[in-house]
């Protein structure tokens, strides 16, 4: 990750600015004018970013994080575009009545699908579905429950759920470990979110009596069959790391392997996949490359732009007076701050860093990893595990498939709350009281 980059010179603090920037015109200016965004903000993500980059290169001299976030960029967004134009040729049409029950076992059996083919995968490849289910009844709320379960918190049990996960696994973390530490914590979490789901879906009774009406057959009717060779293509994909294969061909930087074969292949199987997709599959979905499109640009500029708060983070993980003050809760809010606006990988990567040192091993040593989990400490793991995963459903940036499914409503023609309203509707009020009693349960 270009967290741990060698760093010449600190940035300095008004750096964080255009960060900041980016994300308040991302809440604000789609709400007071929608036309004017829609039309700049391909231009002001790459601005902001390009600001970022070329500050680092021409002024620090500092060329590792650039190209490492670039990298990572790179690998975020080739695995997206494979995702999408996949799951964009298969059609799926589930023929039950909309009420909370079907709706709630839908949500529970995503969540399952989540830790086996990704949040990502996922979150594309059902959200569509989901949304026909309830056509006659849809709301803003359905989306963001599933935001909340399928494209966060659902995938919290295996390493390929969530690029956190990953990175612990690819550290030396046991494949199980996440199953069999966090799972009654999923198990609660999930409750609790389908708890308060519930709460919303009995109380809507739009288009109750037109639904009542239809007469379900109960089928289920699938077309696009040959894009999961492709899905699945795409999670197998993942594992096309130098760190597993070191027989992938590489290059050396800063001490790192880095390949972009895995990256190459899976913006080639996208091409291949959509040009034999099934053209029926692909116009009943209504595919169009536009909620991708927003996800590369916004991206791209998120993921330059907050190269100083990163280094800022990293140096937090690394100030030796706080390794006195470690506790489970500050682990449990620190990764689940920065993971609701940053990136929750590096932040994960962090802060097992310092719950590393703190204890006198090295992140970067497999064998200390698994004298770690084998003490008294792994709890502070499974706190930092659990923040990285849930806290990114707390804004629509916390976690790459938030506003990737966003966008594919948005397409649909449902009116989603903006970025604030978002945060102050759903996200503080339903999932801040169930991440403290996760906290509460679990971690203190």
């Amino acid at each position: 990750m270009f967290l741990f980059a060698t760093i010449h010179t600190q940035a300095p603090t008004w750096l964080v600015v255009p960060f900041f920037a980016l994300l308040f015109c991302i809440a604000i200016i789609p709400v007071i004018q929608p036309k004017l965004w829609h039309s700049m903000y391909k231009y002001l993500s790459i601005g902001v970013g390009f600001v970022v980059a070329l500050f680092y290169v021409l002024q620090l001299k500092e060329y590792a994080l650039p190209l490492e976030a670039l990298s990572e960029y790179f690998s975020f967004i080739s695995l997206l575009v494979l995702l999408y134009v996949a799951s964009g040729g298969m059609y799926l049409f589930i023929d039950v009545p909309s009420n909370a029950i079907s709706n709630i076992v839908f949500l529970f059996l995503a969540a399952i699908c989540s830790n086996i083919i990704g949040t990502t995968g996922a979150s594309i490849l059902l959200i569509r579905p989901y949304m026909r289910l309830n056509r006659f009844r849809l709301q803003a709320y359905h989306v963001v429950f599933f935001i909340f379960i399928v494209s966060n918190m659902g995938g919290m049990l295996t390493p390929i759920a969530d690029p956190p996960l990953f990175i612990g696994f690819l550290k030396g973390i046991p494949f199980t470990w996440t199953l069999s530490n966090l799972f009654l914590i999923w198990l609660t979490g999930l409750s609790l979110c389908l708890l308060a789901f519930a709460y919303f879906d009995i109380q809507n009774k739009k288009y109750n009596d037109l639904e009542a009406e239809i007469e379900h057959t109960g089928k289920v009717f699938f077309q696009g069959k040959r894009n999961l060779i492709w899905l699945l293509l795409a999670v197998s994909s993942v594992f096309l790391d130098p760190v597993i294969f070191p027989n992938i061909p590489s290059i050396q930087y800063h001490g790192k392997s880095v390949s972009f074969v895995r990256e190459l292949i899976q913006l080639g199987a996208a091409f291949v996949c959509y040009q034999t997709s099934n053209r029926k599959a692909i116009e009943n979905n209504n595919f169009n490359f536009e909620p991708i499109v927003e996800v590369v640009f916004l991206f791209f500029g998120i993921f330059l732009s907050m190269m100083p708060l990163v280094e800022y983070l990293e140096q937090m993980a690394h100030h030796n007076g706080m390794q006195a003050e470690l506790s489970t809760g500050m682990f449990f809010g620190f990764t689940g701050l920065f993971s609701s606006v940053l990136d929750n990988a590096p932040t994960y990567l962090s802060m097992f860093t310092l719950l590393m040192s703190a204890n006198g091993y090295s992140v970067h040593s497999v064998q200390d990893v698994q004298l770690f989990l084998a003490g008294t400490q792994s709890i502070l793991l499974a706190a930092i595990s659990v923040a990285a995963v849930v806290f990114g459903a707390m804004t629509y940036i916390g976690n790459g498939p938030n506003l990737m499914v966003k966008s594919i409503a948005e397409q649909s023609g449902l009116k989603m709350p903006s970025f604030g309203a978002y945060i102050l509707r759903f996200s503080l009020p339903i999932l801040l009281p169930i991440f403290a009693v996760i906290y509460l349960l679990f971690f203190r």
